[in-house]
């Protein structure tokens, strides 16, 4: 695991977005309780998440995967909307919707094509970017050279997102 968080904190810092030792220190490496981090994870750093809105920094190493899931509506609140803006590398975001005539550019982690459900191909370059509304199931990957999203969002709590794969645990 030293390795794997090493070659994250190496991304950050090539990146040359400015960061605190301790944002460096306190990377969320969320392997989802699936035990298979170098093919389904999320890392991130949590600028802020509070009452109001939420700012994050994500890093997909080349071909990572975030695994499909979607934001419900809690406690008579809408779910979490969030904006994805690609730093760095290639972002494929998948949403539910119409998926493309020649199929999807990403590779759906093996054994687990029944919990990729949502096709709607978006592909973000950086300064592109795209907002995803509330109970709107999502995934995405990182291309081949790995990528690194800004996430400007509505708050964030984790343990209420719902992932289709019934073996995901986020707390």
């Amino acid at each position: 695991m030293n390795t794997y968080k090493k070659r994250v904190q190496q991304f950050f810092l090539d990146s040359q977005i400015a960061l605190t030792k301790d944002e460096l220190a306190n990377i969320d490496y969320a392997d989802f309780g699936l035990n298979n981090i170098e093919i389904e994870a999320l890392n991130l750093i949590v600028y802020i998440n509070n009452n109001r809105y939420c700012a994050k920094e994500m890093v997909l190493l080349p071909g990572q995967t975030c695994p499909e899931h979607h934001h419900p509506d809690r406690n008579g609140q809408p779910g979490k909307q969030e904006t994805f803006r690609c730093r760095k590398g290639k972002v494929y975001l998948y949403v539910e919707g119409p998926e493309k005539e020649v199929g999807i550019s990403s590779k759906i982690p093996a054994g687990k094509e029944a919990f990729y459900t949502a096709k709607h191909e978006i592909i973000l370059h950086p300064g592109a970017q795209y907002t995803i509304d509330p109970n709107i199931k999502h995934w995405f990957q990182a291309g081949e050279e790995g990528a690194i999203i800004s996430e400007f969002s509505s708050p964030s709590d984790d343990a209420s997102d719902i992932f289709t794969d019934p073996n995901i645990i986020r707390s």
